[in-house]
């Protein structure tokens, strides 16, 4: 477990040293850009950084619609040191226990094969600069769990799906 520690602190000091002196590139903020009309995709836009935050903590949808997650990595790391996703886990999916699968499946964007059941939805791996959007019904009404499934990354990128 120390050891654990020592590597986790580790992990977070090389993250400080390479990110340091640059001005935050987006602040947390409580709800999504969101658009849409009844009729329409509801439309959520959401951002990852270089300091390892998505721009909100929680998302709120309605039941029964077509969704539309547009996601944009802001930062300029690329991929392979500082790629970012986006999953929606289905209910009662451990987080942890599936972040700790997912650090293994380098070869599929950090989403575990074995794991495709626990998803509702989740984008490629973006590096800075990249974008990409994805389109899903609405799961029942219900909170889940968003995330980065980017090694270490579910730690500080991670808030609730809300649908109502």
């Amino acid at each position: 477990m120390r050891n654990f520690l020592k590597i986790f602190a580790l992990f977070f000091l090389f993250i400080l040293i390479a990110c340091g002196g640059k001005k935050e590139e987006q602040a947390a903020t409580d709800k999504p850009e969101m658009t849409g009309t009844p009729s329409d995709a509801f439309v959520v836009e959401v951002t990852g950084n270089d300091q390892m935050q998505f721009n909100v903590k929680t998302i709120e949808v309605p039941a029964g619609k077509k969704i539309r997650v547009n996601f944009k990595h802001v930062g300029q790391m690329p991929k392979e040191t500082m790629g970012h996703n986006f999953i929606i886990l289905k209910q009662d999916v451990d987080i942890a226990a599936f972040a700790a699968r997912a650090m293994n499946a380098k070869e599929t964007d950090y989403i575990p094969p074995a794991d495709e059941q626990n998803i509702i939805a989740h984008t490629k791996l973006l590096g800075g600069g990249e974008s990409t959007s994805i389109e899903f019904d609405a799961p029942p009404a219900g909170t889940y769990k968003f995330m980065c499934s980017f090694p270490g990354h579910y730690v500080m990128m991670q808030g609730d799906f809300i649908v109502k």
